[in-house]
């Protein structure tokens, strides 16, 4: 037990019995001797005890409704309460542990047995408290750990993309414009309320974080094919194509590796999903309509849009209204018509955020 010497607050309303109780317990315990349960009630707004003895039967407020009121209260409730009583039929008992109390003191007290009851309930408590104190300590460093273990995984991410990107001479900042795109598609989704049901299962910020993955594949992808300077060759395309797979790949093996990250679940619906279109003519599993994730249709326009807007060396870059009309154009064809109509409402935002990061 604690060295510091523990509070206890005596509750009866016999002068006799307060003298009692404080001459057997003030050489080990601090003594609070309280006539009252009312008195009682007033002490604990300055004074938290250790332990209250309350005796049963007092006039105004008895122990049971003392109890009651104490138990009620959550700044009140973890006092441990021993009730004092010469009721000694099993009724009684029932009654004062059902409210709350954690022990039954039969008076006229036995000193012994009275000491021996404190100490054993306070040794409890004790134990209580360094118990929750051990689970609160397990808890924060099982928090620590997971929050280590997505914050790296996370990094590994980024470091991945960037490493792709570096790789990508034309494709410099593609990752971060994309990202802007879909916090702007997903703030507008959020305050028209469009496809609810869909974007509750969403976690906003890691959804928009997963959209810098969307072509970690490409990590894959040959030098002399990814950095081409012209039209790809069919067969060129096939392999280019395969980025996606590669990504998903990638994914996979990091989600066996961690219980659980909301971003990685989000990276993988808009790897898997950003190539897919609206008619089924997509890749790579040919999906329709509502059958693409979500994520995966916000990514198509956000990817679309920016490879538009953006110079490539087989083109000019087209002017944001000309990459809006192209946009509309798919509706219904590549891309999910409701989005499309979203996009069109925010397209000035988009336009703001590339000319933004063109400098």
């Amino acid at each position: 037990m604690s060295d510091r010497q523990k509070t206890i607050m005596l509750v009866d309303d016999q002068a006799l019995n307060l003298t009692i109780g404080k001459n057997l317990l003030k050489d080990l315990y601090k003594v609070y001797t309280i006539p009252s349960a009312e008195l009682l009630l007033n002490l604990l707004e300055t004074v938290t005890p250790d332990l209250i003895l309350l005796d049963v039967m007092m006039p105004v407020m008895s122990g049971y409704e003392t109890v009651g009121i104490l138990k009620a209260n959550p700044k009140l409730a973890q006092i441990p309460v021993i009730f004092l009583t010469a009721c000694s039929d099993e009724e009684s008992e029932l009654k004062g542990l059902s409210l709350g109390a954690i022990d039954y003191i039969m008076k006229p007290f036995s000193a012994p047995l009275l000491r021996k009851r404190i100490e054993n309930q306070l040794l409890a408590e004790e134990h209580k408290k360094s118990l929750q104190m051990f689970n609160d300590n397990l808890s924060e460093m099982l928090r620590q750990k997971t929050d280590n273990v997505i914050y790296l995984q996370n990094a590994m991410l980024v470091m991945l993309a960037d490493m792709m990107e570096f790789r990508d001479e034309f494709y410099a900042g593609h990752a971060l414009k994309t990202q802007k795109y879909m916090e702007v598609l997903l703030d507008a989704m959020q305050e028209e309320g469009v496809y609810p049901q869909e974007f509750a299962t969403l976690d906003k910020y890691e959804c928009a974080s997963g959209a810098k993955f969307h072509d970690i594949g490409k990590i894959f992808i040959s030098d002399a094919i990814l950095n081409k300077g012209d039209t790809l060759t069919g067969q060129e395309t096939e392999i280019m194509k395969t980025h996606v797979y590669a990504g998903l790949q990638m994914i996979s093996k990091l989600e066996m590796m961690v219980d659980d990250s909301s971003m990685i679940r989000h990276a993988r619906q808009i790897i898997g999903g950003h190539h897919e279109k609206w008619d089924g003519t997509g890749y790579p599993a040919g999906l329709k309509g509502l059958d693409i994730p979500l994520e995966g249709r916000l990514m198509a326009i956000a990817d679309q849009y920016d490879e538009l807007v953006s110079p490539r060396p087989y083109k000019e870059p087209l002017s944001f209204d000309e990459a809006r009309a192209f946009i509309e154009k798919g509706s219904g064809t590549s891309f999910d018509p409701e989005l499309v109509r979203l996009f069109i409402k925010v397209s000035g935002c988009f336009e703001d955020a590339a000319k933004e990061d063109s400098g």
